[in-house]
């Protein structure tokens, strides 16, 4: 048994989108991997510590950005938490896990930011809220989750299919993980590129993303050093929809990101 999709953010996810809300990486089902012993991969319980984030900007005339960043997270029987999101397991055995879910997403576009942003709106955060399931396998563990906004700020949608495949080594995680982000055209347009009429100027397009299909792939390793201390090293990759990396304000094909943390236990 693992994790779900991109335990990239496995030790990072509350220092990771707190901070750094363009990153779109996504949690999974870490606690369907956490155990209660000194040498599991994902402890059970608190875990609090520090993680360097490095990844690629969305936006034209954005820079790439390193950020350090301390907090911490919770894997409990029921429940995670991970900063801006969390989970609520209503059934976890050893073949099916089923879940609420809710997050907030934060703003990822300030026309601050560059002058090529100039005139757009600022996309603001939201909250999202919705249900998951997880078919737990010997070899893999094969996720579907639909959330949508229930803030009427984008009021979008998103599905997310994934499936990982965990090897577990004592006290070594090694988890390569693959799948497909779906999202609506409110979604897509209002986080992911969209440039609407009154937006548009001669430099800029008006440009409608229209529901987006974008693949995505992660890998973790984690490593629990002893009974209290973990380190964790990640990368995420999501190959943009054509109809996001077309933008007039989108600088990328994709988006990369880099996590190495370091975390504390008891």
């Amino acid at each position: 048994m693992t994790l779900n999709r991109n335990a990239a953010a496995a030790l990072s996810a509350l220092w990771l989108f707190s901070t750094c809300a363009a990153a779109e990486v996504d949690l999974g089902s870490l606690d369907i991997l956490a155990r209660d012993n000194p040498k599991s991969p994902v402890p059970k319980g608190f875990v609090v510590g520090a993680a360097t984030l490095s990844g690629q900007a969305r936006y034209k005339d954005q820079d790439n950005s390193t950020y350090f960043i301390p907090g911490g997270l919770y894997f409990g029987d029921n429940l995670m938490y991970l900063g801006d999101r969390a989970r609520y397991y209503f059934r976890l055995d050893d073949n099916v896990a089923l879940y609420g879910y809710g997050r907030y997403r934060f703003g990822n576009l300030d026309p601050s930011d560059a002058d090529s942003l100039h005139g757009m709106d600022k996309r603001k955060g939201e909250f999202e809220a919705g249900i998951g399931g997880t078919i737990i396998t010997p070899y893999a563990l094969l996720t579907a989750r639909f959330a949508s906004d229930v803030t009427g700020r984008s009021n979008g949608q998103e599905l997310l299919l994934w499936a990982d495949f965990p090897i577990v080594r004592d006290n070594l995680l090694v988890m390569p993980g693959m799948g497909m982000m779906i999202r609506s055209h409110n979604m897509a347009n209002y986080y992911f590129g969209g440039v609407s009429k009154e937006e548009a100027t001669p430099q800029r397009k008006a440009w409608d993303t229209g529901t987006t299909f974008s693949p995505m792939a992660a890998v973790v390793t984690s490593y629990r050093f002893s009974q209290h201390w973990m380190g964790l090293f990640a990368a995420n990759y999501e190959l943009y929809d054509k109809d996001i990396a077309d933008s007039p304000i989108v600088q990328h094909s994709g988006e990369f990101y880099v996590i190495a943390g370091v975390g504390y236990t008891w």
